[in-house]
């Protein structure tokens, strides 16, 4: 088997799917969320994919091409759905590319160790592309739980492929790539047994299905459509009129079939608002009758260690202190672990600079060019490579391990009775961990979130986590005033401790930024969710590593620099450009002073904040060059160096924690709000989710320096 990728890209109708030979056969990967779809994209195409949006959709779609025996094979890795009765946009995407995308086959993955419960995807897949082919996957794990698959009988029930599969360990995938070329290649597709719904249903669908014949012929299967119709889903109906070239929606004699058929059914006691409860009640019993034959279980109670386990950390009374003690964890092995490397590439990246220097003297170049683009723009981003790379790089995997390992979940679990009483969705305690890496990252999150109103309230609120960038600034505040008290071998421990009560001021911001947001401008009723608990799971060190350094690490710190050296050339030259007596650095600091006071800060700090808005790894040493007038970024020698220079600058206790409150609540940097404006189309909301938490934020300091000026 060989792996290689193919690019692709919407277009205004549907995805381009770019194929490297006329006779490569396209293979629409389907699955639940956690049943390792992804590692069989991953194993099957290669690492080097490409990804991008669904045309009209903020949903991520994802290439790749792999051959088997000279067959070539175009994977398109569509959104994790539970159902294809299609409630978010990710469903939707899913059934509409089945059902107009014209793949060759589908795959459904399925998780062994919980099949009955995939099914219900499995069987609504087949009604639409009789050529699917079933992977099972994760044979070791049910292996482990000592639960028994028997494939052979699972074929026969479904009439349909099935083929099991370790994706993990790359077992069974030419078995997998044997079955789907063999099903491509079949001159007529199977015909597997139908799914029997209620004896009502069925005789309305015989009464409907020759009309629907008529209008679609092969293109789509008629029962299905038929059943589809009756359902009425206004978007389905127009998307599948689009796709046959006749108005499904308008067609009277469909109309009056449907009419007739609503009728009989509701006096079979099956009203229309009850046919969709139906229609799943007969799909689930189908499930339970396979999976009732084809799974074996050793032993009971093969779920029983996750449940023990979930006990605690999903308990009303252990779940949030544990997850606080774990967050903890990461960032003191995070802090710890990254001091060393920062140093080292501190070290290296600025003995570069020195030499650049002396090739700008050698070619004789004028001291001021040299200036702006070694001493502005390359150490800038110099500084930003030094102080975000090694945090990022011990974070970001540790992270992703915790989310292989099935923890995350639990975290969303944990979290959404909080945000359910703040009128927001549950599902945001996932984007607000994405937040902890990257804003941007936990912006684009936020689509998994169906409902528009609280999609909104998630992005408004994500700039409230502090990401990566802010993590080296707070620490360095929080340890030079405050871990002071904590004996020196624990000084990191207190840092860490502090940093994660930081963090929680973030999260009760967001749950208080939440409840403003949904009692005013985005009032409205929290929608429920469906949230899946997946068993635990050992992750795959090496992999997880691999693709947080390359998918997540690079990906942010190439953001991040691309706007550190501009925006390093432009502070350059605001503090060698000399006005009336003063640089524009010192004149903007003293023009900001007197309203910087008033919230606890001073000219210089507020300045360092505005010009931070490119990259927040900036402001520190931003503060340090103007206080010290040196005209270019410098790094102090220790902690307690920078506190001096700090304290006789006028820092107290109280500067110290409203710098660090503005830190956590203020505008979103620059790669974020491009992101929102991406993300929502609206400059309206871009302007609101960088004056929002501001507003928070300036409100915050103002509070805790007047309680401070009052109490001393």
């Amino acid at each position: 088997m060989t792996s290689g990728s193919t690019g692709k890209k919407a277009a205004d109708t549907a995805l381009i799917i770019r194929r490297q030979s006329a006779s490569d056969r396209v293979v629409a990967l389907a699955g639940n969320p956690n049943v390792g779809k992804s590692t069989v994209f991953n194993a099957l195409t290669g690492l080097s994919q490409h990804t991008g949006n669904w045309s009209g959709k903020t949903v991520t779609n994802a290439q790749g091409r792999c051959e088997y025996q000279g067959n070539g094979f175009i994977l398109v890795d569509i959104p994790g759905s539970y159902s294809l009765m299609a409630h978010s946009a990710e469903e939707e995407v899913a059934r509409d590319f089945l059902c107009f995308g014209k793949p060759d086959v589908a795959v459904v993955v399925c998780d062994a160790t919980c099949l009955e419960r995939n099914l219900n995807l499995v069987l609504q897949t087949i009604e639409i592309m009789p050529r699917t082919v079933v992977c099972v996957n994760l044979m070791d794990e049910a292996k482990k739980k000592k639960i028994r698959i028997d494939l052979d009988q699972l074929s026969r029930q479904l009439g349909v492929p099935a083929v099991g599969v370790c994706a993990r360990a790359e077992k069974g995938l030419d078995d997998l790539l044997e079955q789907v070329a063999a099903c491509a290649a079949q001159a007529e597709a199977p015909d597997p047994p139908k799914v029997a719904y209620p004896l009502a249903v069925e005789q309305a669908l015989q009464r409907m299905a020759p009309a629907v014949q008529l209008r679609c012929g092969q293109a789509l299967p008629a029962r299905w459509l038929a059943l589809r119709i009756l359902e009425g889903d206004p978007a389905l109906l127009e998307s599948a009129g689009n796709y046959l070239g006749v108005p499904l929606r308008e067609d009277p004699m469909l109309d009056s079939l449907r009419r007739e058929a609503l009728d009989s059914l509701a006096q079979a006691g099956i009203p229309p608002e009850k046919l969709q409860d139906e229609i799943v009640s007969a799909l689930v019993r189908r499930a339970e009758q396979i999976s009732s034959q084809v799974v074996h279980c050793e032993q009971g109670g093969y779920h029983d260690r996750d449940r023990k386990i979930d006990r605690i950390l999903t308990s009303r009374f252990f779940g949030v202190p544990l997850m606080i003690a774990l967050l903890a964890g990461v960032f003191w092995l995070t802090i710890v672990g990254a001091n060393y490397p920062s140093r080292w590439l501190s070290a290296g990246l600025f003995w570069i600079e020195e030499r650049l220097a002396e090739i700008f003297a050698w070619a004789g170049a004028p001291d001021f060019l040299c200036g702006m683009l070694v001493h502005g723009a390359y150490r800038t981003l110099a500084w930003v490579v030094s102080v975000m790379l090694p945090p990022m790089a011990i974070f970001f995997p540790l992270f992703t391990l915790l989310e292989d390992l099935g923890y995350l979940p639990r975290v969303a679990f944990n979290l959404d009775r909080y945000f359910q009483a703040c009128d927001a969705c549950g599902k945001q305690s996932l984007t607000m961990c994405m937040g902890f890496g990257c804003n941007a990252a936990g912006v684009v999150g936020c689509r998994i979130i169906d409902s528009p109103r609280e999609r909104l309230i998630a992005i408004l609120t994500n700039n409230f986590v502090p990401c990566n960038g802010r993590f080296p600034m707070l620490i360095a505040i929080s340890t030079m005033f405050f871990a002071g008290a904590f004996p020196g071998p624990l000084q990191s421990f207190g840092s860490a401790l502090l940093l994660t009560a930081l963090i929680l001021v973030g999260v009760l911001a967001t749950f208080l930024g939440s409840k403003l947001l949904s009692s005013t401008i985005l009032k409205g009723i929290p929608s429920s969710f469906t949230l899946e608990l997946p068993a635990y799971r050992r992750p795959q060190i090496g992999k997880t590593i691999f693709r947080s350094v390359f998918d997540r690490t690079i990906f942010v710190l190439g953001r991040a620099a691309a706007v550190a050296a501009p925006a390093g050339m432009l502070i350059w030259l605001m503090a060698n450009v000399t006005v009336g007596g003063g640089t524009l650095l010192s004149h903007c600091a003293g023009f900001l002073d007197p309203f910087a006071r008033q919230l606890g800060l001073d000219g210089v700090i507020l300045l360092a904040f505005v010009l931070g808005l490119p990259a927040n790894e900036i402001v520190t040493p931003i503060m340090i060059m103007a206080y010290l007038s040196t005209g270019s970024l410098i790094e102090m020698e220790s902690l307690e160096t920078m506190r001096q220079l700090f304290v006789a600058n006028g820092w107290t206790w109280v500067t110290a924690i409203c710098v660090m409150l503005f830190s956590l609540m203020h505008w979103p940097c620059s790669t974020t709000c491009l992101t929102i404006h991406k993300e929502t189309q609206s400059l309206k909301w871009t302007a609101v989710a960088f004056l929002f938490p501001t507003a928070l934020g300036m409100a915050a300091c103002f509070l805790v320096t007047q309680i401070a000026r009052i109490w001393m």
